[in-house]
Parts: structure tokens; C-alpha cells; sequence
């Protein structure tokens, strides 16, 4: 008896330990895979506000020695991998533990990555090219939105060429992210406003993503309702530990949807801007977020009528052209509304840039689940839109 196989999805996930406190368990984790010496990869910032040590402190506990690599740029760079596995063979460590935002947590993936084959990370670019076993990764997010720490993206910046480029395996999915929102109390607003954006992003992609399925649309759609209900409030109260939970678990959720059903055509212009420029990623989605959706609409239509509706929007007796108005609508408002208002234009993008950060962004693997194919002309119309 012959089956369709065509339907067939598979599912990746982390263990995961979700909850304040969570991030003292890193001791008993690196003590359970054999740990001789940890590298602990983070940025000076995170370890200003005291998340190292809090990590020093319980692998102390389990008399467990490291070392501590904090030479990360926000857009994690190539050299800065290559350093980072330098360091981790002149140290004999064997198990990764990553504490920080996206980029401490990527960096720390092409370590692994870099230390393990004994190659230049630029040569795993694309997708499944990691083909020996990496040391064993414990990641700990310190911001609410990147989700590194649950996916199976590694994302470095080529300084060289201007450019981000994507690793994409399961090889990357840490074997165990220790989410604890506690972290996330020392970021700011704007960081909080742009992580949130970016986790928003990361769900609404997944699920008009061509790679969803029922295994990730649930995430996608609760991601979706906690941080469209929590995100302004918590950026209005950047204390309130009840609003980072929140939020810190839908960004948990929109990783899980989008490392399995992949992302599309906001994060493919945004590794593309990010790279030109070196700003914060979750800025360059929400300077994209609606025009990509305009861009979209039409062939997903009963996906976005979704979306919409888990954003609180009644679309009863509209029609698709309004809902899509709606939703546009919407988005634009909640971006104003924690101030995340910024066009292309504002960071220094002109017209001339856009053939090259087209080209770049039509080679970004993301753009291989947008649900509408797009080719340079499409992509250049985008990035106008957003200037």
C-alpha cells in the first residue's frame, strides 16, 4: 500500500527548563554531559549585569573550571568565531555554555561548529552542512525575541562583504536552553521593543511559512496572541516580571514554530540589512514587518485572515482587501506604540543600496519558504516601500 509522504513534518527541539531560576541549573546540565571545561561564550554587556556570574557561581557548585569568551559584536562577525574556537582548543574545553542575546548565542554555535571540523565558518554556509557531531551546547537567553536558543539558525555577519549569512542544521538546536525571564530585567526598552518585534516576526513568518504544518502553527498562533497582547505593556513597565514571562514565552514558542517551518521574506531583506549596516535585527524587521506583508497577502490570504484574528482584529463581513488593511493597520500601530517607528531612510539607506542588499537577500535561505516567490525586481520594490 503506497502513502503520500508529501505531508510529513519533522519537529526539533531543545530540552527546555522554562521559569525563573532556570539559569542556576547550568551546573547540574554541564556535570550530566561530562563537562572537563566549560567555555562560557557572552558579551561585555550581559556580563556587566551580572548573568556570567550568576553561571560561575553554579559551575562552582559542581567544581566544574572555564573559561570566559566575551569577544562578541551585536551581529556576531567571523573573526570573532574563528577567535572564539582558537580559544576554546587552547583551553581543552568540551561543552559550550552560551549566555546572552542572539549573538553570543550564535557566536557560540559556530564555535562549536569551527572547533569540531577544524574549518573556516564561512564554509558551512546554506543548509545541513555540518557533518561532524558539535561539543554539546547550554544556551541561556538574556533578551526575549532571537530565540537561538531554541532554533536550528546560526546567523554571522561576513564583514568582508558586507553581508549576514545563514547556517541552518540540527546540528545547531542547543541540547538544552535554560529559560529563565529573570534575564531578560536589565534590557532596556528599545532592546525589549526589539526583540519583541523580532519574536513577533519569527511567528507570523512560520506560519504562512510553505514548511508550516500543525506541529508548528499552534506555537506560531500562541506566540502570536502573548506577545500582540504583553509587548506595549511591558515596554511601558519594564519591571514587571509577570509581563516578561510572558513574553519571554511567546518568544520561546515563535522559535520552536520558526526553526521548523523556516521563516520568509522579512528575516531574508533583514540578514541583508543587518549586514550592510550592522543594526539591531529586530529593528530591521519591524521597519520591513508591513511592507513584506502587503508584498504577501495574496498567497496566503486565509493564513494572514488568521493572524489577524489572533491579533484581536474581527474580521467578520470584511473582505480580504480590508482585512489585509486591518492587519497592516494594526501592526503599524503596535510598532508606534513602543516606538519602533523608523524607515530605511533614518539609518542611512539609499536607493543605490538597494540592488545590492536585493541580490543578498535573494541568496538568504529564508527567502526559500516565503509564500510568495519573489525575484530582484520584487524584493527592490520592498525595500523602496520601506525607505
Amino acid at each position: 500500500m503506497s502513502s503520500d509522504m508529501s505531508n510529513l513534518r519533522k519537529f526539533v527541539s531543545p530540552e527546555i527548563i522554562f521559569g525563573a531560576g532556570a539559569r542556576h541549573t547550568v551546573g547540574n546540565y554541564a556535570h550530566k554531559f561530562g563537562a572537563r571545561k566549560v567555555l562560557i561564550v557572552s558579551d561585555p554587556g550581559v556580563e556587566k549585569a551580572g548573568w556570567v556570574q550568576d553561571v560561575r557561581l553554579s559551575l562552582d557548585e559542581q567544581h566544574i573550571p572555564y573559561a570566559i569568551f566575551t569577544g562578541v559584536s551585536p551581529n556576531p562577525r567571523c573573526e570573532e568565531v574563528m577567535a572564539g574556537a582558537r580559544f576554546y582548543q587552547e583551553q581543552s574545553c568540551n561543552v559550550i555554555v552560551a549566555v546572552g542575546g542572539g549573538s553570543p548565542m550564535d557566536c557560540a554555535k559556530g564555535i562549536g561548529i569551527v572547533s569540531a571540523h577544524g574549518r573556516h565558518i564561512l564554509e558551512f554556509e546554506g543548509v545541513d552542512r555540518i557533518d561532524v557531531a558539535i561539543p554539546p551546547l547550554i544556551f541561556i537567553p538574556t533578551t526575549a525575541g532571537t530565540s537561538a536558543d531554541v532554533s536550528q539558525f546560526a546567523i554571522i555577519s561576513d564583514q568582508n562583504e558586507k553581508m549576514k549569512f545563514s547556517i541552518v542544521s540540527k546540528a545547531v538546536v542547543p541540547d538544552v536552553s535554560l529559560i529563565d525571564p529573570e534575564t531578560t530585567a536589565t534590557m532596556d526598552g528599545f532592546l525589549s521593543a526589539c526583540t519583541g518585534i523580532d519574536a513577533l516576526v519569527h511567528a507570523i513568518e512560520a506560519f504562512v511559512s510553505t514548511g508550516a504544518g500543525p506541529l508548528t502553527d499552534m506555537h506560531a498562533l500562541d506566540a502570536i496572541r502573548l506577545i500582540n497582547i504583553n509587548i506595549a505593556p511591558l515596554v511601558a513597565n519594564p519591571k514587571d516580571m509577570h509581563l516578561r514571562e510572558q513574553v519571554m514565552l511567546g518568544s520561546m514558542k515563535a522559535g520552536l514554530a520558526f526553526s521548523n517551518a523556516i521563516l520568509g521574506a522579512v528575516h531574508a531583506m533583514s540578514h541583508s540589512l543587518g549586514g550592510l549596516l550592522d543594526l539591531p535585527h529586530g529593528l530591521c524587521n519591524a521597519m520591513l514587518l508591513e511592507h513584506v506583508i502587503d508584498f504577501n497577502y495574496s498567497e496566503a490570504t486565509d493564513r494572514f485572515k488568521v493572524v489577524a484574528e489572533t491579533m484581536g482584529i474581527d474580521t467578520r463581513g470584511l473582505t480580504t482587501p480590508q482585512i489585509k488593511q486591518r492587519l497592516m493597520q494594526h501592526v503599524i500601530a503596535l510598532k508606534t506604540e513602543i516606538g519602533l517607528t523608523q524607515k530605511l531612510s533614518e539609518h542611512g539607506v539609499s536607493a543605490s543600496d538597494i540592488p545590492e542588499l536585493s541580490v543578498n537577500a535573494l541568496r538568504d535561505p529564508c527567502l526559500l519558504t516565503n509564500p510568495r516567490k519573489s525575484n530582484q525586481r520584487d524584493v527592490e520594490v520592498v525595500y523602496e516601500e520601506a525607505l
